[in-house]
């Protein structure tokens, strides 16, 4: 059966508490040949911080055995293993503890165990090992610094407790830290064990909900050599310039080394509890490597009496030798266990330091509040005598326990077996003498409201390399406004290119994902940030084009007016008498209006002026067209009176001329009117033609009226035409006919290519290409219609005769 493993450190009590710390932390194997029995397991290394741990768990106790108040009567022992750090020593010393010992093969097993409850383990893997083994016999198990979320399962470990939030919170929080700060893109390394893999799995899950992407994700194990080459070839080769390294001290310390030997620096390194305040991995080179990491870490709380208990009760109580005293063999034989020990006997710099030592005293504690309502103690009465304890009753009493230690924390386990998660943020800084301090600039309180949880004074830390600068981490650099987040194929999503939105769209956000199109009447700016109203067009009279058609409209009308005045002049001449001298000044008068109404189409259209601009011009040319009719008419009767007998001019005399053209125009009014109150043109806003502009344009109301307007224009004007075709050759020297057969074929023509013109011209091209014809087609009555009279009256004044008229003057 081997020899029985002994307790490092042990005191024997009415109650006994086990306790498993990685006091040493080198471990020797022993000869496996076979020819001899194998000897126990020897460690050497002293781990100083789980020493202290060991230190506080014995001074709680001992302040208990004083209490008056708490376990009266009620002594409470210990017993101390040394798990080196090994699984194998830790399964030597669980078995140990929970047999006792002295275990012969003839003994009866009583089924009481010797311990009521174990303190530890330091790791999380070595206390899943610790759980799994107490867990059937249903001894309570109160880890001080395991933190890994997978203990929390209570069906697996149901005997389980912490004084240590899980690693849930924890991993949660790494994520909030990188998204605080802006880092999109990190690395990931873990420890390859319990701890590191579940720790690292819920802080991945948190990253992607957060928006966060891991460029790579690799572990090792403290004994693989091997992978830890390949994990830092990869954090060499990465582009990131912040690491999550969710590692335990040990995984901590190797990867340090071989980062400083290949002098990878200015990595921005965020920790976990289990090495951020590690005093193990101050070294002269590890601060250019871990110089400006940020992480979480237990509350530094300074437990009253500690310190001095450190330095002299502890080594008079609890040790049976010390090395300045005896000479017999029996103390040396001893003290040969604790050689490695003894060194620290008046060591005490790193007391203030102890993080986890709270949790020690607090598990401690938890355990004697239980014994307390177990054994029905009050006061003064005590405890009561001769109840047997079982494990298991513990358990359910720790379930239960809700007391405050004497530093002020408050101390409970949820439905899980932990306490409430209480971090301090860290920063390692160098002092102006060179040594490192862990800095506090921050905390996380799992207790607060979640808005309040997370704190971080950001003025103080100082940055990987020395930096003030916080710096910066993203894989792709956010998309200013303007733009969007388009993906890189086969990268993740924090990889991706910015587009700019297309014409119509905008994006007023950083990093948006997408472009939002602006509404009807609005379009995007030229940033594309923002949605602004469209630029609205139509022919307004600022404009050069608009200057232009008004300058020949009112030439028109100007030149329209002299040769009024000089046909007014000449009234009494054969040549303005000739043809009914009213009809031509009421040409002249309609070809004023024709000039004049296509100043109507400038101008942004209104309500009235939309039904103006198209009556006015189609009254207007009716007129215009019904004068020129008129003396077409009159040409062709003039023609007809000169055969013998006729008497054509009386039934087309000057009454019936006037009569005819205000009928035609009247007609054209009455389909005005009708068109104006069926459905009158409206001005109405284009949003069709062009995407980044509103056309503000006259609508036609109904197309019907407009057509009609247009084909009776077009009816009279074609039937002048043709009259006037007809009578081109009469024999007169000064036969109007051919000129009116010129003007109705320009008018025609203008208008015919008007059609297609009007159709395809875009926006205010449309009316400038409609005032346009309305311009071409006055020009062409006035100047073929009087150019001819004003030459004759002007330059020719002896032709200006009736005999000259009537083609009675012999020639020369």
């Amino acid at each position: 059966m081997g020899e029985p493993k002994h307790a490092l450190l042990s005191k024997d009590g009415d109650i006994t508490i086990g306790g498993l710390f990685s006091i040493r932390s080198i471990e020797v194997l022993p000869s496996f040949d076979f020819i001899q029995k194998p000897q126990l397991l020897s460690c050497s290394s002293v781990n100083l911080r789980d020493f202290r741990m060991a230190q506080i768990m014995i001074f709680a106790i001992e302040e208990i055995n004083r209490s008056e108040q708490l376990l009266p009567n009620v002594s409470i022992g210990y017993k101390i293993y040394d798990s080196c750090g090994s699984r194998m020593s830790s399964m030597s010393a669980t078995m140990a503890l929970m047999n006792g010992q002295e275990f012969a093969a003839g003994d009866t097993c009583n089924r009481q165990s010797p311990i009521h409850a174990i303190i530890g383990e330091t790791e999380s893997s070595a206390t899943v090992i610790l759980s799994r083994t107490t867990g059937p016999f249903t001894i309570p198990v109160i880890s001080h610094s395991a933190t890994c979320e997978c203990l929390s399962n209570r069906k697996d470990y149901p005997s389980f407790f912490r004084t240590i939030a899980s690693d849930y919170h924890q991993s949660r929080a790494l994520a909030y830290i990188v998204k605080y700060f802006g880092w999109s893109w990190v690395g990931a390394v873990n420890s390859d064990n319990d701890y590191g893999n579940n720790g690292m799995a819920i802080f991945l899950k948190t990253a992607q909900e957060e928006g966060i992407c891991v460029e790579y994700s690799v572990k090792f194990y403290r004994t693989e050599p091997e992978k830890l080459q390949r994990v830092v070839d990869t954090m060499k080769r990465s582009t990131t310039k912040v690491v999550i390294a969710f590692l335990s001290r040990v995984e901590m310390v190797n990867l340090l080394e071989q980062l400083s030997i290949q002098n990878i620096t200015r990595l921005q390194v965020i920790g976990v509890e289990a090495w951020t305040t590690a005093k193990s991995l101050i070294t002269p080179n590890s601060f250019h490597v871990l110089g400006g990491s940020l992480g979480f870490a237990m509350r530094k709380i300074n437990i009253e009496g500690f310190s001095d208990y450190v330095i002299k009760a502890f080594w008079d109580s609890v040790f049976p030798c010390s090395q300045g005293e005896g000479n017999s063999s029996q103390v040396k034989l001893n003290c040969t266990r604790y050689q490695d020990i003894l060194v620290l006997k008046n060591y005490s710099e790193d007391v203030p330091e102890q993080r986890y030592a709270s949790n020690v005293y607090k598990a401690v504690y938890a355990v004697a509040h239980s014994l307390h309502s177990l054994f029905k103690c009050k006061e003064p009465e005590g405890c009561k005598e001769g109840l047997t304890i079982q494990p298991q009753q513990v358990v359910e009493a720790l379930k239960k326990v809700n007391f405050t230690v004497k530093f002020g924390d408050h101390v409970w386990f949820d439905n899980t077996g932990a306490t409430v998660a209480q971090y301090e943020v860290v920063n390692w800084q160098q002092n102006s003498d060179g040594s490192i301090q862990f800095k506090p600039v921050g905390y996380y309180d799992a207790s607060l409201p979640p808005d309040q949880r997370f704190v971080v004074n950001t003025e103080n830390i100082i940055w990987a390399g020395g930096q003030l600068e916080k710096p910066r981490s993203v894989c792709s650099e956010s998309c200013p406004p303007g733009t969007r987040k388009a993906a890189q194929k086969g990268r993740p999503v924090c990889c991706y290119d910015c587009i700019p939105c297309a014409e119509g769209e905008i994006s007023n956000e950083t990093d948006s994902n997408n472009c939002k199109q602006c509404p009807g009447e609005y379009w995007s700016n030229a940033e594309k940030n923002k949605c602004v109203l469209k630029a609205v067009e139509f022919l307004s009279f600022t404009e050069v084009m608009s200057i232009m058609l008004v300058f020949f409209s009112l030439f028109g009308v100007g030149l329209t007016v002299l040769v009024t005045i000089l046909f007014y002049s000449k009234k009494d001449t054969p040549i303005v008498k000739a043809n009914n001298s009213e009809l031509s000044f009421l040409l002249l008068f309609s070809l004023i209006l024709c000039f004049l109404c296509s100043l109507t189409f400038i101008g942004r259209p209104t309500e009235w002026s939309c039904m103006l601009r198209h009556t006015a011009f189609g009254i207007t040319f009716v007129l215009c067209i019904s004068c020129v009719l008129g003396k077409t008419i009159v040409v062709i009767m003039a023609f007809k009176a000169t055969f013998p007998g006729s008497n054509f001019m009386k039934w087309f005399g000057p009454a019936q001329q006037r009569l005819s053209v205000l009928a035609f125009t009247l007609i054209q009014v009455i389909i005005c009117v009708i068109w104006l109150t069926i459905s009158p043109p409206f001005p109405r806003k284009n949003l069709e033609y062009y995407k980044e502009k509103i056309i503000l344009e006259c609508s036609l109301g109904s197309t019907t009226g407009f057509s009609a307007v247009l084909g009776y224009i077009g009816l009279l004007a074609v039937l002048c035409f043709i009259l006037a075709f007809l009578a081109r050759k009469l024999p007169d020297n000064f036969n109007e006919a051919k000129f009116i057969t010129f003007s109705m074929l320009i008018f025609c023509a203008v208008w015919i290519t008007f059609i297609p013109s009007y159709v395809s011209s875009p926006g205010k091209f449309t009316v400038a290409v409609e005032i346009f014809a309305i311009l071409a087609s006055s020009f062409g009555l006035l100047f073929c219609i009087f150019a001819p009279k004003c030459y004759m009256i002007l330059f020719k004044p002896e032709q200006n005769t009736k005999q000259h008229m009537m083609g009675k003057i012999p020639q020369s």
